[in-house]
C-alpha cells in the first residue's frame, strides 16, 4: 500500500497540459513573438544604427542598438552560445513550471511570453547576428519588446509560486478568544 505522502506525488506526476492549455501558451508566445518582431522590423527600417529620437519627453527614447551580447552585455557575443543558453534556460523553466502550468492559467500565459521572448532574441541572432533593442529609458541598458516579456514573464512566474507556497501552507489556528 503507498503511503499518504507518496499519492500527492504520483498525482502531480501525472498532471498534464490539456490541448486547450497548450494552445494559451502557443497563442501567448505567438503574440509576444509578433509584437516583437514587428516593432523590430520598424526600428531597423525608420533608424539608422545609435540613432535615438524621443518617445515621451525626459522619459522614454527610441534607440537603435545592435546587442552583439547577451542579457545586460554578460555572457559574450558568441551567438550559438547565446542560442544554446537561451534554450537550455527554457528547457530548465518548462521542467521546474509544467505542472504548476497544467493548473494555473497565468503561468501558461507567463511561459509562453518567457517563450515568445526568447524565440524573438534567437531570430534576431539568426536573421542579423545581433538583437535589436531600441527601448532606451537612459538609466537602463536599451532592451526590446522581448526582454520585456521575458522579465514580466519571470516576475509572473516569481509572484505564481510565492502565492501557491503560501496557500499550501497549514493556516495557524488562534483558538478562541479570552
Amino acid at each position: 500500500m503507498e503511503s499518504s505522502e507518496a499519492q500527492p506525488r504520483a498525482r502531480a506526476a501525472s498532471v498534464r497540459l490539456t490541448p486547450a492549455a497548450y494552445t494559451t501558451l502557443a497563442v501567448a508566445a505567438l503574440v509576444v513573438l509578433g509584437l516583437d518582431q514587428w516593432t523590430k522590423h520598424i526600428v531597423v527600417v525608420s533608424f539608422l544604427p545609435l540613432e535615438s529620437r524621443i518617445f515621451i519627453p525626459h522619459a522614454l527614447y527610441w534607440t537603435y542598438v545592435q546587442n552583439h551580447a547577451g542579457a545586460f552585455g554578460l555572457f559574450g557575443t558568441q551567438s550559438w552560445l547565446l542560442v544554446v543558453m537561451a534554450i537550455a534556460v527554457l528547457g530548465v523553466f518548462w521542467y521546474a513550471f509544467r505542472e504548476f502550468a497544467a493548473r494555473s492559467p497565468l503561468v501558461r500565459i507567463a511561459f509562453g511570453g518567457i517563450v515568445g521572448g526568447a524565440i524573438g532574441n534567437i531570430v534576431d541572432r539568426f536573421h542579423y547576428g545581433y538583437v535589436v533593442d531600441f527601448i532606451d529609458a537612459r538609466w537602463w541598458p536599451v532592451f526590446n519588446v522581448a526582454d520585456s516579456c521575458i522579465t514580466v514573464g519571470v516576475v509572473l512566474l516569481i509572484l505564481a509560486t510565492f502565492r501557491r507556497e503560501q496557500a499550501a501552507r497549514p493556516r495557524e489556528n488562534p483558538g478562541p478568544s479570552a
